[in-house]
């Protein structure tokens, strides 16, 4: 656990003592939110909601539930039955999103009085020692194993986000499988300047 996430972890953790039994994880993409979300299915055994469709909330009464996506996948209607329901039947209700509950548009103005006071846990970028356990992780699982050197290189460089690290190892792995080469700092060097020659690589 590194600060990037550590109180958002504590407030998930703190379920069921949560204000209303609702919470907001909010964070930009790649920020964790889904991961810490599926651990708090697995503890709770929530029922993760299709928010293609309308929820039955006669069978999600009671029930903790997660909705992912929540700023932009779930009508107004149904997010004010589901936060009601949490907190008046036992249940509980987990959100995600990218923004927070304050900048969600709504015409119904209970939603807005109930948004305005839902509690948040938020996630920000993603710092040096979780991408680093990111990177360990990923290559890990192309069975890869870098030189000490490639870390702390493509950590000064890239943009700060778990999707960028997913990004840079494939095209690492690609690279050395064309070029029948290790993943290295040398080859890290050049996968970079590949993909954009005109950036400062601090040489």
């Amino acid at each position: 656990m590194s600060s990037a996430n550590r109180e958002a972890v504590r407030l998930v953790d703190a379920w069921p003592a949560w204000p209303g039994r609702v919470l907001v994880l909010v964070g930009p993409e790649g920020t964790g939110k889904t991961h810490l979300a599926m651990a708090w299915v697995a503890r709770t055994g929530a029922v993760i909601t299709d928010t293609t469709a309308a929820p039955d909330l006669v069978a999600l009464s009671g029930k903790a539930v997660l909705i992912e996506n929540a700023d932009s996948a779930v009508s107004d209607v149904n997010l004010f039955h589901l936060i009601n329901m949490a907190a008046q039947h036992g249940g509980s209700l987990l959100l995600t999103a990218r923004t927070p509950p304050l900048e969600w548009p709504t015409a119904l103005p209970d939603l807005r009085s109930r948004l305005n006071a839902l509690p948040v846990a938020a996630l920000s970028e993603p710092d040096d020692q979780i991408l680093l356990g990111v990177f360990r992780k990923l290559f890990r699982e192309r069975n890869i194993r870098p030189t000490d050197d490639t870390y702390p290189y493509l950590l000064r460089r890239m943009e700060r986000s778990v999707i960028e690290a997913q990004r840079l190892v494939k095209r690492l792995d690609d690279a050395a499988d064309s070029l029948q080469r290790p993943v290295s700092r040398a080859l890290a060097k050049e996968v970079l300047e590949a993909g954009d020659p005109t950036m400062d690589l601090f040489k």
